[in-house]
């Protein structure tokens, strides 16, 4: 709706400058809210209170002028009010929004959708959790956000490829493998032996070691050296497989699963390449051995060593070469997800991509506020590093794949967000996912009802204007036609959970209003016009459910 809105400012700012009415050079941008309270209207703009400064004038006085030469569309706007201190309130008609009802029930499954980022790519690299563990409840969160972020995206005209960075080259690996050969020695052969230091306790590697596909592989190995490099390369392939088959039960796919180790092939080493790329461009100096980015020069707190005085390369080496790659295959946009304990890594990495001529403003990162959990009302303890966590398949097995998917994205992916797992499971208008779903599997039982009688469900993609009178039907109609401009802005701001906020305020409506109306047994025309309205509030509540990848039940 806002789409149809704003013109009518700009147009209105423009006539109002070329009748001497206003004379700023520049319109500054037209913000479209939606006021607190009904009685201001449908939609507010502060147009005048933002020109005020340049045309030397109270803001009264330039909504006045604006005003003056509104044009809106033929039916759109009732009534338009000024408010002080210079607000414009626009007050819609509500037969042009029972008749825009018809743009819903004309093409439900395509509805919410919109062509914004019609052309351009995007390319979503997200989760890239360490094989050397199961996927946490950190995870999760990334993985729901990244997975719903490429819908949103999608359904705003965006291609989108989906990746998953496989951190399988360093220190982590080697761990990971002393870690596993360990728990052999010590629960599979029955030896004494210490378990390192900085080793992955979880119960995870005790797994792993028992398995008959590590056991097979590493069982009739001497040789020292060969051994821990194939324990290694076992308990990565197991985990990762894990990890695969935790996204896929959890609704996440990718595109492709790039791994880490491939930058250093023989057959071109992309890390080498990348190092020699920021050498020619004089952007590394040697020090004490070693070699350093200077990227301090670009906007990050120090400079940062890339190859270590003994010639291994650094973590922020291999970071570089694979966002090179990534730059190398033209995407209009990268967008990275990761944890907020990432945050300081990301001045650098655009300083590298600087350095190597690439435009950093096409680089995005999100970064994932940690997760608590909640059970029987008390914090639950979590440790990553004695292996007592989370894991993200028990949450799903506990409380389902919708509400963990719904849960996560309750939150803005900057906020910490608190999952508490009792409220999950609850069966009440006190859980967000079962309110939601509930008003979904409302008007399928509505519709149910409706088709035992001859001729009601007839012709429910024809609106009938004049009838649907209440004020609480004409702020579901305006809700309902700005679902659009909600999937938009998501895409636009690369903020999913606007689509959850969104859902939650539907329901809530609709459940008021459901309640204090009565659909069926009203006159043919009033009951016409109810159940087109619940029709579309069904069409809103499943497109937007299926964006979040969360289902939409027709019986609860």
């Amino acid at each position: 709706m806002k789409e149809l809105v704003v013109p009518i400012f700009e147009n209105a700012f423009e006539r109002a400058r070329a009748a001497g009415d206003l004379t700023s050079e520049e319109m500054p941008a037209v913000v479209i809210e939606t006021p607190p309270n009904e009685a201001f209207g449908d939609f507010s703009c502060n147009i005048a209170m933002t020109l005020a400064r340049a045309e030397r004038k109270a803001p009264l006085m330039i909504a006045e002028q604006i005003v003056k030469h509104f044009e809106a569309p033929e039916g759109l706007v009732k009534d338009v009010r000024i408010e002080k201190p210079g607000f414009i309130n626009l007050y819609l008609d509500g037969d042009y929004l029972c008749a825009k009802l018809k743009d819903i029930l004309s093409a439900p499954d395509d509805f919410g959708r919109n062509e914004s980022g019609a052309g351009k790519s995007v390319y979503l690299e997200f989760v890239s959790a360490n094989p050397t563990g199961p996927l946490h409840i950190g995870h999760g969160r990334g993985a729901a956000l990244g997975d719903v972020l490429g819908r949103v995206l999608e359904a705003s005209g965006f291609r989108v490829h989906r990746e998953y960075y496989i951190n399988d080259a360093g220190n982590q690996i080697e761990t990971l493998a002393k870690s596993a050969c360990a728990r052999y020695l010590q629960d599979v052969k029955g030896e004494t032996v210490s378990f390192p230091e900085d080793g992955y306790q979880g119960e995870y590697i005790r797994e792993i070691v028992k398995s008959a596909e590590f056991r097979e592989c590493v069982g009739a190995l001497r040789d020292e050296e060969a051994f821990l490099a194939q324990a290694g390369g076992i308990a990565k392939e197991l985990i990762l497989e894990d990890i695969e088959k935790s996204l896929i039960e959890f609704r996440v796919r990718f595109d492709e699963w790039f791994s880490e180790s491939s930058l250093f092939s023989e057959n071109g080493n992309k890390v080498e390449e990348a190092v020699a790329a920021l050498e020619a461009n004089e952007k590394l100096y040697e020090k004490d051995g070693a070699k350093w980015l200077a990227s301090s020069a670009y906007g990050d707190e120090k400079d940062r060593v890339v190859v270590r005085d003994d010639g291994r390369p650094t973590y922020l080496a291999s970071d570089i070469a694979y966002h090179n790659l990534k730059y190398e295959r033209g995407f209009d946009h990268y967008i990275n997800i990761w944890g907020a304990d990432h945050h300081g890594y990301l001045p650098r990495v655009r300083a590298a991509m600087e350095m190597l001529g690439h435009d950093t403003e096409k680089l995005d990162v999100l970064f994932v506020q940690f997760v608590s959990l909640r059970r029987g009302g008390e914090a639950v303890q979590m440790s990553t590093r004695s292996g007592e966590f989370e894991e993200l398949s028990a949450v799903v097995d506990e409380v389902g794949v919708d509400a963990a998917r719904f849960f996560f994205l309750m939150r803005s992916a900057d906020t910490a967000l608190e999952f508490d797992l009792d409220l999950a499971k609850e069966q009440s208008s006190e859980n967000p996912v079962y309110y939601v779903q509930y008003a979904h599997a409302r008007v399928c039982s509505l519709f149910r009802q409706a088709g035992e009688e001859d001729k009601l469900l007839d012709g429910l993609n024809e609106p009938m204007p004049g009838v649907l009178v209440l004020a609480e039907e004409h702020q579901l109609m305006k809700n309902l036609l700005e679902w659009p401009d909600v999937v938009r802005t998501a895409a636009e701001r690369f903020e999913p959970h606007h689509v959850t906020f969104g859902l939650i305020a539907l329901a809530k409506q609709f459940h008021a209003y459901y309640n204090r109306n009565r659909i069926l047994g009203q006159d043919e025309k009033l009951t016409h016009a109810r159940l087109c309205l619940a029709k579309c509030v069904q069409v809103v509540l499943k497109n937007g459910l299926d964006l979040l990848g969360v289902s939409a039940p027709e019986e609860m």
